[in-house]
């Protein structure tokens, strides 16, 4: 998308979120605790057919089968997930600001214009994943948001860094971390307003955007139109959406989001065990590497007359994937697989491999992804009381006939 084509799309108009209504058809889940079953709703603008979780604010999950067709997850089959109700039900682009202020020289005040023409265009394509994707695995079970495994997706980012941004206003000296908002709003007083910071050396790192365009189309509403903070190789959590508001602090920002909310053992892997005492807790961050199989799913029946065909999206989170590897025996054995081309270190990978499972009867396919940093997938899950950070492999039963 040109800057032209997006400013004349934009400026069309505002776009409106109406309340949707509940979808009739139901979808399946795998999930251990429940629940066994989900809505599917097309009822959200922008939006084709996504598993319902609630309505206001919107939790909605990409269906399995999106990810079998290819790294870039749809824009209309992007996960959606908001923490406070209160959403802007329109934007008026002509009235739109985003503001940088703070311990800085010059304070800012952007239009959606400003940003497009005042600074460097810039690309990436990145995983956003929800810190709490399939949360709905954990055993025992933990509260929050009962995910399966589509609350991420894949996109081609379009936006300005936000280097140039901080460079343009001139950050201080003393400066200590830069804190974003957006336009959602608590329903209740004194409910902490959602806010995500960053130490400035990140913010500065040239990767860190503010991104106006997904996958060459300008942003969905309920996925953060006007603007979006991305925050590469980092959980969806830092991703600010409808980010109105920059501010630039010169002490550790004290906020309920970065403080308490979002927080993760500091052992391997998040884990802990439950009911254990005295961990040390940190802010969650960088990602870890996860692999599915998306063409095949779990009690499919396959012919032992060929070999089977196996095919999946993996990523290495805060870095590139070096190698995925399959295994029939649950684990003891690997075969490495072939992998398709690389849109970045940030981004899904396609695999494939063929298996021969000449013998009739069940076997257990696991998938394990290895970064290129040499780490892999465990084989065991983690726990911890929020639900964050699973990247166990993955495992599914084939039964060959």
């Amino acid at each position: 998308m040109t800057r032209r084509a997006l400013l004349r799309s934009a400026g069309a108009g505002a776009i409106a979120l109406s309340s949707p209504s509940w979808a009739s058809s139901d979808i399946e889940l795998p999930l251990p605790s429940g629940p066994r079953s989900r809505p599917m709703t097309t009822e959200f603008p922008q939006k084709g057919p996504m598993i319902l979780q609630r309505t206001r604010p919107p939790l909605l999950e990409t269906p399995a089968e999106v990810f079998d067709r290819g790294v870039f997850t749809p824009n209309s089959q992007f996960y959606v997930r908001w923490h406070w109700a209160l959403i802007p039900n329109e934007i008026d682009v002509d009235k739109f600001k985003l503001s940088l202020r703070g311990h800085v020289n010059q304070q800012l005040s952007l239009s959606l214009g400003d940003l497009l023409r005042g600074f460097p265009t810039v690309q990436l394509t990145a995983v956003n994943q929800c810190s709490g994707n399939s949360r709905g695995f954990f055993q025992p079970r933990v509260p929050g948001g009962q995910w399966a495994n589509g609350a991420m997706g894949n996109a081609l980012w379009t936006g300005v860094r936000l280097r140039d941004v901080l460079d343009k206003a001139g950050v201080k000296v003393g400066a200590l971390q830069v804190r974003f908002r957006g336009l959602e709003e608590p329903v209740v007083a004194d409910a902490p307003p959602f806010m995500k910071s960053l130490s400035l050396d990140h913010a500065r790192d040239g990767e860190v955007m503010i991104a106006f365009a997904m996958n060459g189309e300008q942003l969905p509403l309920v996925n953060g139109f006007p603007l979006r903070l991305v925050v590469p190789g980092w959980y969806a959590t830092y991703w600010v959406k409808m980010l109105s508001d920059i501010e630039v602090l010169d002490q550790p920002d004290p906020n309920y989001w970065t403080k308490v909310a979002y927080t993760i053992p500091d052992t391997p892997f998040a884990n802990m065990s439950p009911g254990e005492t005295g961990v040390k807790m940190i802010p969650i961050n960088r990602m870890i590497p996860r692999s599915f199989v998306t063409n095949l799913k779990d009690g499919q029946k396959v012919s032992s007359a060929g070999p089977t065909h196996l095919r999946g999206i993996a990523f290495g989170g805060d870095a590139g994937v070096a190698n995925v590897d399959v295994s029939i025996d649950g684990g003891r054995n690997w075969k490495p697989t072939r992998l398709s081309k690389d849109e970045g270190k940030y981004s899904f990978r396609q695999w494939q491999a063929d298996l021969s499972l000449p013998n009739r009867g069940r076997y257990t396919v696991a998938v394990r992804c290895t970064n290129a940093n040499g780490i892999a997938q465990p084989m065991s899950s983690n726990w911890n009381p929020a639900g964050f950070m699973r990247n166990v492999v993955e495992t599914l039963v084939l039964e060959s006939a």
